[in-house]
């Protein structure tokens, strides 16, 4: 090892340092990058408070799962061409191998859980080693602060792939936080002929009016429009959303919910699944080929996370960063580490 670098820890839930040590060396298959950013969201918040599901973190652990930075070394067997390349990789570390990702379906890899940030070091530091074949490079110049939120998008872009939005179709996204602002940048590229942001914060409008939704409600406003949208993406994970966002599709419409409900919230009605024939698709994580869309997207312009990021960290303060996600005002959006 050679160099310096620093690394936020979690040790145990609420307990946190900032440690500093010899840059770490790649190994076979894997690459290092130089960390440009790292998004925190709601699930770094819950590996802090430690409300967290045991079977999806372990400690001591380097959180960080959504990220952007510069190859600055490769291990063995890596083409050493990579050295220098803007990326984003993969967080879930799947095998390859089983038979849900042979079928492409990494996100629902069968061989146990394994993902970075959460059981394996991730981004909240100076450098961070993931394994080659999980890389997705960018193009020179690409803009890193932005591209740290392609793990969020790449998520939404599972989701709208799963929702196959049309040209002409009146569709709503539910909830205006990260997700749901990702999505309308990428459900606005489809030329919907209504694109509906529901949403209780009325301050998100005038953002998702800008980023391509033609028309903003609050749900109690929403009511009125029950049964009316092609497809409904839900982005909030809310007690009610899940529920609600079955009540505005149409009769043989399309939902996805995109969002992470606690045990028992959904709500949803079976008799009103029954009736109206609805078809309903959940979204955890992404697979690659998501990925990919996602990458492809952000490279053509068509999405900018950028306008989403509203405050920026040192790592030295990551115990305010983190407080800050959840607990900030309707005004805080995107919180990032800059190493």
């Amino acid at each position: 090892m050679s160099g310096g670098s620093r690394a936020v820890v979690v040790d145990a839930p609420g307990v946190v340092r900032l440690v500093s040590g010899d840059r770490p060396e790649p190994g076979p298959g894997e690459v290092r990058i130089q960390v440009a950013a790292a998004g925190i969201c709601m699930s770094d918040r819950e590996v802090y408070d430690g409300r967290r599901d045991p079977a999806h973190v372990r400690y001591p652990v380097t959180p960080g799962h959504e990220w952007s930075g510069t190859v600055d070394a490769v291990g063995e067997g890596v083409d050493p061409a990579l050295t220098g390349r803007p990326a984003v990789a993969e967080g879930f570390r799947a095998c390859g191998t089983c038979e849900r990702c042979r079928a492409g379906e990494t996100s629902l890899c069968g061989a146990g859980y394994e993902e970075t940030g959460f059981t394996c070091p991730g981004a909240f530091a100076d450098h961070l080693l993931v394994p080659a074949r999980l890389l997705h490079p960018l193009a020179d110049g690409a803009d890193l602060r932005a591209a740290a939120l392609l793990e969020p998008a790449a998520v939404v872009a599972a989701a709208v792939r799963a929702g196959r939005p049309e040209p002409g179709e009146r569709i709503a996204v539910v909830g205006a936080g990260t997700l749901g602002l990702l999505a309308v940048q990428l459900i606005a590229a489809a030329s919907p002929a209504v694109l509906t942001v529901i949403d209780p914060r009325t301050g998100r409008a005038s953002q998702a009016a800008d980023l391509g939704a033609s028309e903003v409600c609050t749900p109690a406003e929403s009511v009125s429009v029950r049964g009316s949208y092609d497809l409904v993406v839900e982005t909030a994970g809310a007690p009610t959303t899940a529920a609600d966002s079955c009540l505005l599709a149409r009769r043989g419409g399309r939902v996805v919910l995109t969002g992470m409900f606690a045990p028992g919230a959904t709500g949803i009605d079976p008799v009103h699944l029954a009736v109206s024939q609805l078809t309903v698709r959940s979204v955890f994580g992404a697979p690659s080929a998501a990925w990919s869309f996602a990458v492809r997207a952000f490279t053509a312009g068509i999405l900018d996370p950028g306008p989403l990021i509203t405050h920026e960290f040192p790592l030295e303060r990551y115990a305010e960063a983190v407080a800050l996600v959840g607990g900030g005002g309707p005004e805080t959006g995107k919180v990032l580490l800059r190493p």
